[in-house]
């Protein structure tokens, strides 16, 4: 068994879901936990590549805590996203109906320290 495993957008009602499970101590079985997104009404492109970078990269900087590492990674994507609708609008683009290049040159700080507004909950899947 993966002792780390995390599965990104899920689609629950008007939400995306991220849930992870991880095994914090060897022997003992492993958490879950789950994160709530609002959905963008918005295609991005990029969004499942820098997901992934995002997770890596702050999981290599928190190895033994996956709920903090995939907090930060989803608020750090979430700022990109923000940033990237509003870039677009100024520039007169509907986000409803063009695919969006992410602004990551534009928002290297909210990647290098994102502000934590999505939290992991425990979570306990019915069976």
């Amino acid at each position: 068994m993966a002792p780390q495993v995390i599965i990104t957008s899920i689609m629950f009602e008007d939400n995306l879901l991220l849930i992870g499970s991880h095994q914090k101590v060897k022997g003992q079985p492993p958490e879950q936990f789950k994160i709530a997104i609002p959905k963008i009404p918005a295609y991005f492109t990029g969004t499942g590549d820098l997901m992934t970078a995002l997770l890596l990269g702050w999981s290599n900087k928190y190895p033994n805590d996956l709920d903090k590492a995939s907090e930060l990674a989803v608020s750090s994507l979430q700022a990109v996203l923000q940033r990237t609708i509003a870039d677009y609008k100024e520039a007169g683009f509907n986000p409803r109906s063009d695919s969006l290049e992410i602004r990551l040159i534009q928002s290297q700080d909210d990647i290098k320290n994102p502000q934590v507004k999505f939290k992991a909950e425990k979570y306990a899947p019915k069976i």
